[in-house]
């Protein structure tokens, strides 16, 4: 497996005072999915491995890490047949092995059932489950977060699966695990990853990295449309207007109606890629993130401080379906 790294920080671009903590080392692996699921789990704890030996703290794996990526069809009658549960499914299950294997935190994605009570208010049991971003210690789960925005295009039928995340104070939790030494860390999925909203939500939270699990390839309705840089480009934007380190594990590899087009990659908060993997190979990214980066750059373009939300109303206004390019 091809690995990748970065182990010393580019300096500081805005600093003015001494760094207050150590480089925290992270690593992230882009796989590709295999329909033996012990040679798909072979391949990622590989990797782990690998990340762990390099020292990392913390692993980081892209979206559904042990599923074929469904929505390239509709979801049908009973999408969430598959589903797993969260602590006693194969996913955490997984993690948690590598996690108590390494002595590291193993983040990782899953298509979470849900209980009928779930479902929204009024609404009978959808059938639909969650997209869910787990992190897992040694000693189990540190932090869960359920994608929210979900998408709806050729390729991605997400919303057949898929319930959004709750709109309550779950939807933004930064995590703080003492064993990254009080890093915060912001765990949306994929589609959230287009949304400015969600890196400044996280943001106004205090979240030093962001890590988006991601499955992003190829158009089936656009084949000669390759996504890959403005996929890079507007979460890199979104990491430097909000002073937030992005980690994006995405897979690689032909599923059929997709071809995902890999590119995983770290940024800082200046707009550098630190470490960024090939389309079409597995690889291991490896990099220190100095993460008072963020205090520096933030201090000298104060973004969070010059903000004007008492002119920002319509951004919590209803969506408006008849207008879905914004109005005339």
């Amino acid at each position: 497996m091809n690995v990748i790294t970065a182990l010393t920080p580019p300096p500081s671009l805005a600093r003015v005072d001494v760094p207050a903590r150590p480089p925290l080392r992270v690593a992230l692996v882009q796989h590709r999915w295999q329909e033996d699921p012990s040679a798909l789990e072979a391949e990622l704890a590989d990797g782990i491995a690998t990340a762990a030996e390099q020292g990392a703290q913390v692993v980081f794996l892209p979206e559904l890490t042990l599923s074929r990526y469904p929505a390239f069809v509709r979801g049908g009658d009973n999408p969430g047949a598959y589903a797993e549960d969260l602590l006693s499914g194969p996913t955490h299950r997984f993690a948690l092995d590598a996690a108590k294997r390494h002595d590291i935190l193993v983040h990782a994605s899953l298509y979470e059932h849900a209980q009928a009570e779930d479902a929204a208010p009024g609404t009978d049991d959808d059938g639909l489950g969650y997209n869910t971003a787990i992190l897992v210690g040694p000693d189990g789960l540190v932090g869960r977060t359920r994608k929210l925005h979900i998408p709806v295009t050729a390729g991605y039928y997400e919303d057949t699966y898929f319930r959004g995340g709750p709109s309550s104070t779950e939807a933004y939790t930064v995590h703080t695990p003492d064993a990254l030494g009080g890093a915060r860390i912001g765990m949306p999925t994929c589609w959230d990853e287009w949304f400015p909203e969600v890196a400044r939500m996280y943001s106004l939270a205090g979240a030093e990295i962001i890590v988006y699990p991601t499955a992003i390839g190829s158009e089936p309705d656009h084949p000669d449309f390759d996504t890959q840089p403005l996929w890079q480009q507007v979460i890199v934007g979104n990491g430097i207007a909000n002073g937030t380190f992005m980690i994006a594990p995405n897979r690689h590899g032909d599923e059929g109606a997709i071809t995902f087009y890999g590119s995983s990659f770290i940024s800082d908060p200046y707009g550098r890629i630190l470490v960024q993997a090939p389309r079409d190979e597995s690889a291991v990214l490896v990099a220190d993130l100095d993460l008072d980066q963020r205090r520096d750059w933030l201090t000298l373009f104060p973004f969070l401080a010059t903000r004007r939300p008492d002119t920002y109303g319509r951004l919590t206004e209803p969506v408006d379906t008849e207008n879905p390019t914004g109005r005339a």
